[in-house]
């Protein structure tokens, strides 16, 4: 096994969603714990707009933030947590907890957006006493 494809296997194993995307918003990778968690097998997702996972409501302000974030180099949640609301293949909401940073080639330029999460559904539902 080379060494690119035993990262992959890491990737694969990873206990969180890990989903990378490029400039335009394009999936490019998709683990098998991102497959768990909204319910899309990689095949289905790859080369897709992230808006498969993001509610349509929340898309202007994700879109206007993720072009900000592209275009300058920065995002104002780089290393922090956030709580959003996604959307699984069976179209039920989830809530995920997010975390993400800007991919960059070695010229330092900005590729894509990667993000880790985790389905924090039950635990936010308990929290809003739902």
């Amino acid at each position: 096994m080379n060494d690119f494809q035993n990262y992959f296997e890491i990737i694969d194993q990873a206990p969180d969603a890990i989903i990378f995307s490029d400039k335009s918003g394009k999936i490019k990778l998709w683990n098998k714990m991102a497959e768990e968690v909204f319910g899309h097998s990689s095949s289905e997702v790859m080369g897709e707009s992230l808006d498969i996972i993001i509610p349509e409501r929340l898309r202007p302000a994700h879109w206007n933030g993720f072009h900000r974030a592209i275009e300058t180099g920065q995002t104002k949640y780089h290393g922090k947590s956030l709580t959003t609301k996604s959307i699984h293949k069976n179209g039920k909401a989830i809530y995920v907890k997010l975390t993400f940073s800007l991919v960059r080639n070695q010229q330092g330029e900005v590729e894509g957006a990667l993000a880790f999460a985790r389905d924090f559904t039950e635990e936010y539902l308990k929290e809003k006493g739902a």
